[in-house]
């Protein structure tokens, strides 16, 4: 990203408490049947927004960073953005948020190392690859100096962001993930700088380049082996554990790593033992097996001889995308503080039964830290409605047998069961596109047939919802009957985990929440893809196939995906080349109660940036289309003067953002 692109700035704003901020535009009327309070019951904000996030008096969404009374309206943060030139999609990074996520775990750990009367200490790390964004990691490096909290590296890149970014000598560096000899080389200038950097093994092989290295360079190694468990993980990433399980060294591999650390007079250096039992973790039991197992791996080495001193019990402390505080694999079924205390208990226990000192406890835990503190904002620009998009206004002249069926079925409600409406309805809508094959139906008899049959769809799921029972076959039919809602972002680079991994994330508008929401809705974006979509939403006991929005006006409508700030920044490909989206970077304000500033704004993807990035060249485009046009111009297709209007508007759309250029316009028209 170029200078001209990256924006630093420290712009004030005024606090809640001073004349509404929001403009006139986007205030709405209250609902009397609504209340803030329904809303904030609906879309879930107390029960995983962990204290975050809250609705205010006049419907818009607030987050609090530090859960200290201070809150900083969202909207607010987005009609600066926009000031600023920066439209949605946007990401907006709470920063006191990100810091206070490096403050709370290690305060858990502390205070369960005090609890437990535990004789060591806790110096957890943070893995990179969760979001190695440079900004994010700044925050976390600044806000882990009091606990000495390091770092996690599983390349030779992200080692060499480490190497760079850590600071104080007893902060560790652990090096994860397949090396080469380049990285193990990097691995050990760390060491000859004077850091606290260990190598963890992860496959047998790697031991040997290790040992011949070290020689090579004189450097003595901090060794680390990672124990590939038979405790079975849970939820997404349960591969991680086991026989299959990608990395790590099985109990007799261990046993031949001993014999060559021995043969290589290198049994000092050998001071952690690993594991890792998958990201999102959704149940307690699976942790607390798995530490036990690892602590007795640790044990035994240490009762072969070897220093150790260390037990990192890697990743795996989930997120509640839900709220709903269960081993479903959106959430967990314990707290922070649950976890913190379970794994030094265990560690305690089994070291204590065992008569080996206790080790300091190191944890990589990066979504717990990085998922709360960024939200995507996007804004809604379109409504396809299928009932709406058929219209009324085509109504055939002369009316089909058809079209009269299914008039009389919607008018006559009350006289059949609603299951059995709904046969007939589909089979006169079957009727009707066999008809229009065969040539016997006209195009607006089909229209009308279509239009009736949704219509009849939507009375009888109305009906069903006040009833409370449902048969089974008309389960489906709010689903079928929700709107899409035409979103400006695309999912592959936004919310990839969520298209490749259906992973849940929280959902809400940031405004209009003292309005009751009416429209059963799902998200598209603007990929040309079917599945460029998001069609599964949180709910408390089950995944919902739609969310409860507001109807569309004129004006601007956002939505907020929540706790988006683990692997999406870093995940996001460029599919259709949309590439990044806009960002902020957000403080509260210390000097007002409720007060924020906007410290960097970082510009998203421009059209030549994307294009340059699989190989083309703005130059050589641009050159081409002249070309063209020049020919064009002498077959005398275009007007010189129109000809150069068309090269113009062609090289200046090469500076322009990747993503739709939304103007406020009667209709909610998408422009282009």
């Amino acid at each position: 990203m170029s200078a001209e692109e990256t924006t630093a700035l420290s712009l004030r704003y005024r606090p809640l408490n001073a004349q509404p901020s929001t403009p006139n535009s986007l205030k709405t009327k209250p609902s009397s049947a609504w209340s803030v309070a329904k809303s904030e019951e609906h879309y879930g904000f107390k029960r995983w927004g962990s204290g975050h996030i809250s609705v205010d008096s006049e419907g818009f969404v607030n987050v609090q960073p530090l859960i200290d009374g201070r809150g900083i309206r969202v909207l607010d943060v987005v009609n600066e953005a926009v000031g600023m030139g920066l439209k949605a999609p946007l990401v907006i990074r709470f920063q006191d948020l990100l810091r206070y996520r490096v403050t709370q775990l290690n305060a858990m750990f502390n205070k369960a190392i005090k609890e437990e009367r535990y004789k060591a200490s806790y110096r957890g790390v943070f893995p990179i690859k969760v979001n190695q964004l440079r900004e994010v990691v700044d925050e976390i490096v600044a806000a882990g100096k009091d606990f000495n909290f390091g770092l996690e590296a599983g390349s030779k890149p992200e080692l060499m962001i480490a190497l760079a970014m850590h600071e104080g000598a007893q902060r560790l560096i652990i090096c994860n993930g397949y090396k080469d000899h380049d990285y193990i080389r990097l691995a050990l200038l760390g060491r000859k700088l004077g850091k606290k950097i260990i190598i963890v093994v992860e496959q047998l092989s790697e031991l040997d380049d290790i040992i011949r290295i070290s020689a090579e360079t004189g450097v003595k190694p901090m060794i680390g082996f990672r124990a590939k468990l038979q405790t079975r993980g849970e939820g997404r990433w349960a591969t991680s554990t086991g026989d299959n399980a990608k990395f790590g060294l099985n109990t007799a591999e261990i046993l031949f790593a001993i014999e060559k650390l021995r043969a290589a007079k290198l049994t000092q250096s050998l001071r952690l033992v690993h594991f890792h039992i998958g990201s999102q973790v959704p149940n307690i039991l699976t942790i607390k097996n798995a530490v036990v197992e690892a602590t007795r791996f640790y044990c035994q080495l240490a009762k072969m001889g070897f220093p150790m001193g260390y037990l990192d019990v890697g990743g795996g402390l989930g997120i509640d995308y839900d709220g709903s505080r269960t081993n479903f694999d959106s959430s967990m079924n314990y707290s922070m503080e649950e976890y913190a205390r379970d794994v030094v208990f265990n560690i305690r226990e089994v070291c204590r039964a065992s008569d080996v000192p206790e080790p300091d406890i190191v944890s990589e835990s990066g979504r717990a830290i990085v998922a709360p503190h960024s939200l995507l904002v996007v804004e809604v620009f379109e409504r396809i409605n299928k009932r709406e998009s058929l219209g009324h206004q085509h109504q055939p002249d002369e009316k089909h047998k058809v079209v009269v069926d299914l008039e009389s079925m919607l008018k006559n409600k009350g006289k059949l069961g609603r299951l059995e409406r709904f046969h007939d309805a589909l089979q006169k809508k079957e009727e009707a596109f066999s008809l229009f094959n065969l040539g016997y139906l006209d195009l607006e008899n089909r229209a009308a047939a279509e239009s009736l049959f949704w219509q009849i769809c939507e009375q009888i799921a109305k009906e069903g919802r006040k009833t409370g029972y449902q048969p089974e076959e008309l389960h489906d039919l709010d689903k079928l009957l929700a709107d899409q809602y035409v979103c400006n972002f695309s999912v592959f680079q936004s919310l990839l985990d969520h298209w490749a991994l259906k992973q849940l994330f929280p959902v809400a508008p940031l405004h209009r929440l003292n309005e009751k929401p009416t429209v059963n809705a799902i998200l598209v974006d603007i990929t040309c893809d079917s599945d460029g979509k998001i069609s599964s939403f949180i709910d408390l006991q089950d995944v919902k196939d739609y969310i409860t929005l507001h109807p569309l006006n004129k004006k601007p409508y956002y939505l907020g995906v929540f706790l988006t700030g683990a692997y999406q920044d870093i995940m996001g490909d460029l599919h259709n080349l949309f590439g990044r989206v806009n960002e902020v970077h957000v403080f509260l304000e210390d000097d007002e109660p409720n007060g924020f500033y906007i410290e960097e704004a970082l510009s998203g993807s421009r059209i030549a940036d994307v294009i340059e990035g699989v190989q083309y060249q703005q130059e050589d485009l641009c050159r081409k289309m002249k070309v063209q046009i020049d020919a064009a111009t002498k077959r005398d297709q275009v007007k010189p003067r129109e000809g150069v209007r068309l090269l113009e508007l062609y090289e200046s759309q090469m500076l322009n953002k990747t993503y739709l250029n939304i103007e406020p316009k009667s209709g909610r028209k998408k422009k282009a």
